[in-house]
């Protein structure tokens, strides 16, 4: 089967499974799921004979020491795996749901009811666990799936893929709901970004160079989450111990993710007495600050040495995914929600501020999937704000804007109840 062909088989059974799985109860979702939960669980072996040879192949190009860590399919990993899987199932079905009705003056009962999207393109790079991460949160919100993981990681998607669709067969459903693209070719993923007459959604989900890629060659409409580039303005009237607390979580915490903080605006009037202990902090927990120049002058005069370099104009809107972080002095709040509209990337920012009616006017001012006060950038999750899982953060605002949960992977259509009404 040649790439266009495998293309076609892919979305035609995609396409008629789409149907039986909006139809499916609630009750056989979460069967489905524990079931793959309970498959897990029992084939630790033949997944770690899998994923040991997407390992080696790793190993032999050269790959990274932290690219073998995600690429691993360890204990950890597939229990992580199951208890997502038990996570979901748990949470509350939105297919069907009717979140309103209303009564029209000639006696209409017109509402809007839940539905699936359809068919949902997932494209990710090497992380097995993202297969079973995706897969469950799209059977439960009654979607088809198609799953084009990394091509280092083939073996190991394949394996869990046959995992679920087992699950699928044992519950008398189809298989296809779920697949996993079994090709490594480039034209495939092309091929699939075309599809747009049987394809609902594309989510790709790694660097932004893969998000790029997919946003500027589908026909698809295309969730993007291009960066995290993630800031906290120390406002004129912080507390500045819940400050120090707050932008040191925001970087350290986890500096590889998305949601750490990438810039830390600090208003002029708190600098002296903010600054000097948060680099202290900083300082000894191995963070390089890339200052502006009134910044690196008071750090400076303050006795650091390390840790502490003049900013490039390339490090404004940089997201280093390490211990390193752009610093900057502002005049007031309007240069700093400036700044963060020419530098930030629509993620997460955060305000840190006593005032009621500034933290309000942030809120209002400031676009960003997520907008905080007083509170760290870490917590645009969806399993912190509350979704209780996550299939990606959207940083655009059609249809979704922020974490993707199972509520954003439906939409809503009318329905209406008459008693013979007719349009006059």
């Amino acid at each position: 089967m040649n790439c266009l062909e495998l293309v076609k088989d892919l979305t035609l059974k995609a396409k008629k499974a789409r149907r039986v799985c909006a139809n499916l109860s609630t009750e056989i979702k979460n069967r489905i799921l524990l079931d793959t939960a309970r498959a897990l669980d029992a084939s630790r072996e033949e997944l770690r004979r899998e994923n040991s040879k997407d390992l080696e192949s790793a190993h032999k190009k050269g790959m990274t020491k932290a690219f073998l860590d995600r690429l691993t399919l360890s204990d950890k990993v597939i229990d992580s795996m199951i208890a997502g899987l038990k996570e979901v199932a748990a949470l509350a079905d939105p297919v069907g749901e009717i979140p309103r009705m209303w009564r029209r003056p000639n006696g209409l009962l017109v509402g809007r009811q839940r539905i699936p999207l359809g068919v949902v393109l997932m494209i990710y790079e090497s992380r097995p666990n993202v297969t079973i991460d995706a897969a469950a949160l799209c059977l439960k919100a009654g979607n088809a799936v198609i799953l084009r993981g990394g091509s280092d990681a083939i073996h190991s998607n394949l394996a869990l893929a046959a995992l679920l669709q087992q699950a699928l067969e044992t519950n008398n459903v189809q298989a296809e709901l779920v697949q996993v693209v079994p090709s490594t070719e480039r034209e495939v993923v092309t091929g699939l970004l075309k599809e747009d007459e049987r394809i609902d959604l594309v989510i790709p989900r790694g660097g932004e160079g893969l998000i790029r890629f997919v946003a500027e060659n589908s026909r698809i409409p295309v969730l993007k989450h291009y960066k995290g580039v993630c800031h906290v303005f120390v406002d004129k009237d912080a507390d500045i111990a819940m400050a120090r607390q707050i932008c040191f979580n925001a970087k350290v915490q986890r500096p590889g993710v998305c949601n750490a903080m990438e810039g830390m605006l600090v208003h002029k009037e708190v600098a002296d007495a903010f600054l000097p202990p948060m680099a202290g902090d900083f300082s000894k927990a191995g963070v390089e600050m890339r200052c502006c120049p009134h910044s690196f002058d008071m750090l400076s005069q303050a006795g650091f040495q390390k840790n502490i370099k003049l900013a490039a104009d390339q490090d404004w809107g940089t997201e280093f995914l390490e211990l390193i972080m752009a610093v900057k002095i502002v005049q007031d709040m309007d240069e700093a929600m400036d700044y963060i509209a020419a530098y930030g990337s629509n993620h997460t920012e955060a305000i840190v501020t006593q005032d009621y009616e500034r933290a309000r006017r942030f809120i209002n001012e400031v676009d960003a999937s997520l907008v905080l006060v007083n509170a760290s950038t870490r917590f645009n999750d969806g399993g912190q704000l509350g979704l209780g899982a996550e299939i990606g953060i959207s940083t655009s605002k059609l249809h979704a804007y922020g974490p993707m949960g199972l509520e954003e992977l439906t939409a809503t259509k009318f329905i209406a109840f008459g008693n013979g009404q007719v349009r006059e």
